[in-house]
């Protein structure tokens, strides 16, 4: 009786734990257009939901396959049902047991551009065997646009770069591969004058470098570059010309304008006093004259006497 009781209470425990899960409906949720980058690494971003609420990850397997093709597995715990080409790229990088079915691929491929689709399965936890209950998702698949090229970054300079002022610039590039973030890297400062983050946009991931400096005059006409690289080897780069604009003592334009004016100044007093000097002169050559005809006209009045 112990024993047939026993077993009755854990079919009654074991149905109330597994029936809300298997007849709750299933449902996941997937990033289905992507970037991929060849030679590079891709994140798909899957979750999962039920209506039994969350199961240990012992109770459940996660797959990936291609559309069209149920056997023919991307992932699989088991390596050896794995396609030959996809052997030891692919991994799930969330925890089925909190309904994360996120997966890796590495070292992307041409041909690597899906569609594929997850599929959970629930198992016994003592045999690892499936169950009846499978759910291949292949409504909400997953299918790269392969690139070739490396993106280029993307440079956000400030309009003006002050001598002897802090100047600051933003680096950013977007990737699809959050477990192996782009390196970015410029071609001039110290790890102090740089700061990184690392965010997340959607199906996109972007990695952004800030560069802090002091402007000087000798970095007038140079060019500050930023690289990218991509995990796989893959290399993009862009570059802005630096204007540095003076500091703002303005010597460079107050000494010369200065300059003028005192020029104009002593020039002007000098043709005033070249006025005077003249007039002067004239007053004294008219003064002259008036003696000279007095002494005339007197001459003339004594002949006539």
């Amino acid at each position: 009786m112990d024993t047939e009781r026993k077993m009755l209470i854990f079919t009654l425990l074991l149905t109330a734990v597994c029936s809300p899960v298997f007849s709750g409906e299933w449902k996941a949720t997937v990033a289905e257009n992507l970037d991929a980058l060849v030679t590079s690494c891709v994140v798909v971003p899957c979750s999962f939901t039920h209506g039994g609420g969350l199961l240990p990850n012992s109770r459940l397997r996660g797959l990936w396959h291609r559309q069209d093709k149920f056997d023919q597995f991307i992932y699989h715990e088991d390596q050896t049902r794995v396609l030959d080409n996809f052997k030891g790229r692919t991994q799930l990088l969330g925890h089925l047991g909190e309904n994360n079915c996120t997966l890796e691929i590495t070292e992307m491929k041409d041909h690597d551009n899906g569609p594929f689709c997850f599929r959970v399965e629930v198992v016994l936890k003592e045999t690892n065997e499936p169950t009846k209950d499978m759910f291949s998702f292949v409504k909400n698949c997953v299918q790269f646009k392969m690139l070739h090229g490396a993106p280029k970054p993307v440079l956000t300079p400030p309009k003006t770069a002050i001598e002897g002022k802090p100047y600051t610039i933003i680096c950013s590039v977007t990737h699809t591969c959050p477990s192996h973030v782009p390196k970015l890297t410029w071609n001039r400062g110290t790890e102090e004058d740089i700061t990184e983050i690392h965010k997340h946009h959607g199906g996109n991931w972007e990695a952004t470098s800030t560069l802090t400096f002091v402007a000087q005059a000798k970095d007038d006409y140079t060019d500050l570059t930023c690289t990218a690289e991509f995990y796989g080897g893959k290399t993009s780069s862009s570059a802005v010309t630096l204007s540095i604009k003076r500091s703002e003592n303005y010597n460079h334009i107050i000494i010369p304008v200065a300059v003028g004016i005192g020029t104009a100044v002593i020039f002007g007093l000098f043709c005033v006093f070249m006025v005077k000097k003249y007039k002067k002169r004239i007053a004294e050559l008219q003064n002259q004259e008036g003696t000279m005809l007095n002494r005339l006209h007197r001459l003339s009045q004594r002949a006539r006497f």
